[in-house]
């Protein structure tokens, strides 16, 4: 079958980070439009004359230097002599993203960087706008497989060998620029829309994670609050639906309709001016809702990530309510064992942990040593059986205390180390719930009034974390231990 395919589009050299933007755009624009006229032909009953194939953007530049101008920022930098190029999607959505990625090479390198057309082919799925319905009765009617005419997803674009470190190119190159590809990316971008229910240009660059639906309900009213108040930092709260709030001093009102049936993991967003919001998901329990989230929105390349749920105190010291400030994790989640080997520590960082313990300070009005009443910093536990409290205690209990650990959870090792693979800041701060091996469990109507205002404080203690965060330059949020010998010119 022949391919059909839009003109070919000339290879442009720009020194002008935003005028090459603006030439990825068109070439997005035209390709996914030109292979969705062809599919809403299909559906008016055009069956097309061959195989209808469009191509991602790309962006390539080439270096004959081992020179690296001088700069505190981990990344902007190509690595060896050679070509160094990535597909790109969804280039409106990564706007801000890849002016400021192309700036920081065309600053450190000199040079021009070119933009033309990848020879990586657009699928029907990843053109097709999400929000659009699709004529299913026509298609049925013109009795003819989609894939005989259109480019389905290909596994082989999608897959995570340049970020977990195994991808080996040729001398030379060409070497990638990026952590992920353009499919991989619109692979993510599907999902996130499919298991949070909101849209991909809501979600923030500070994402906090938790297991427990409370969190939500707080950070809900909280937002609430903002927007009624018109406070100064956050222009609007969105909900699942891609329900919209605008802030009062913007002129309030909500836009749109939050769902009535919550997805798999549902997500909340206080926006801010350049997306530097708060974005929360609730994952649920268990290591695979955590991979899951976090390898989605790894591709929006967000500032910081932490996890904020509750754990299993493993103290007899501990009390319900204190707070863990997790500064490593036994990995027992197994669900990263294929993509990052348990021979790979996971570092606590210094700036995702400085913040967190400022936060306490700030939220608590505790300092020094008053702070290690209700906060201990130490080894967290990742298990992926939830009930492990009903295995043999003594083999449990033999590793848990040779690790020191203190806490016991289900999600943060997971978070932590997607974190790393990743190269997204990432920390912990968890709140004791129980302590099964000491014979204290949390029943209803049993928790104390120090319980309750610690899980209050909590939520209040991340967002004051992230606002620590945010205020810092990126040199110092990301951090210089999260990246490899060889790695990608883009954050």
């Amino acid at each position: 079958m022949d391919i059909v395919s839009p003109k070919a589009l000339p290879i442009k050299d720009f020194s002008d980070p935003e005028k090459a933007w603006a030439y990825l755009d068109e070439i997005y624009e035209r390709n996914t439009q030109f292979i969705l006229d062809h599919f809403n032909g299909l559906v008016d009953g055009n069956t097309p004359e061959g195989r209808i194939r469009a191509c991602y953007p790309l962006i390539e530049v080439t270096t004959t230097s081992y020179h690296k101008a001088s700069s505190s920022l981990p990344f902007g930098f190509l690595h060896s002599p050679g070509t160094y190029r990535t597909s790109v999607t969804a280039p409106r959505l990564f706007k801000s993203y890849l002016i400021e990625q192309m700036d920081l090479i065309l600053t450190n390198h000199g040079g021009t960087i070119q933009i033309g057309e990848s020879d990586t082919p657009i699928p029907l799925h990843f053109a097709a706008d999400a929000k659009e319905p699709v004529d299913g009765a026509a298609l049925e009617a013109a009795d003819i497989a989609l894939r005989d005419h259109f480019d389905a997803p290909d596994l082989s674009h999608t897959d995570d060998e340049i970020a977990n470190g195994t991808f080996i190119p040729q001398p030379g190159g060409p070497y990638p620029l990026a952590a992920f590809t353009a499919p991989r990316v619109d692979y993510s971008l599907y999902r996130l829309s499919h298991y949070t229910a909101t849209d991909a240009e809501h979600f923030q660059n500070f994402v906090i994670f938790t297991n427990y639906q409370f969190y939500i309900d707080e950070f809900c009213r909280v937002a609430r609050a903002y927007m009624d108040e018109g406070h100064p930092d956050y222009d609007a709260f969105v909900e699942p639906g891609n329900a919209i709030t605008t802030n009062s001093r913007l002129g309030g009102g909500t836009v749109g309709t939050a769902v009535t049936r919550l997805p798999q993991m549902p997500a909340y967003h206080l926006k801010a001016g350049r997306n530097r919001g708060i974005t929360m998901v609730n994952i649920g329990v268990g290591p695979s809702n955590a991979k899951t989230a976090s390898d989605h929105i790894a591709v929006l390349r967000p500032h910081s990530w932490i996890m904020l749920g509750h754990c299993a105190g493993l103290r007899n010291s501990q009390a319900l309510g204190d707070y863990v400030l997790g500064h490593a994790y036994v990995r027992e989640d197994h669900v990263l064992d294929e993509d990052l080997p348990l021979s790979v520590p996971i570092p606590a960082l210094a700036e995702v942990q400085v913040a967190l313990e400022r936060a306490v300070a700030d939220v608590t009005q505790l300092e020094g040593i008053d702070t290690k009443r209700i906060m201990r910093t130490g080894t967290v536990a990742s298990f992926d059986n939830r009930n492990w409290e009903l295995r043999d205690q003594n083999e449990i209990v033999r590793r848990l205390s040779q690790s020191r650990a203190i806490a016991l959870d289900m999600e943060s090792a997971t978070i932590a180390a997607n974190g790393f693979r990743f190269r997204v800041p990432y920390g912990t701060l968890l709140c004791v719930s129980d302590k099964p091996l000491h014979g204290e469990l949390k029943l209803p109507g049993m928790a104390s009034d120090f319980y309750r205002t610690q899980v209050n404080r909590h939520l209040q203690i991340g967002l004051r974390a992230m606002e620590i965060l945010r205020e810092q330059p990126a040199e110092r949020i990301h951090s210089r231990k999260l990246r490899s010998f060889a790695e990608t010119a883009f954050q």
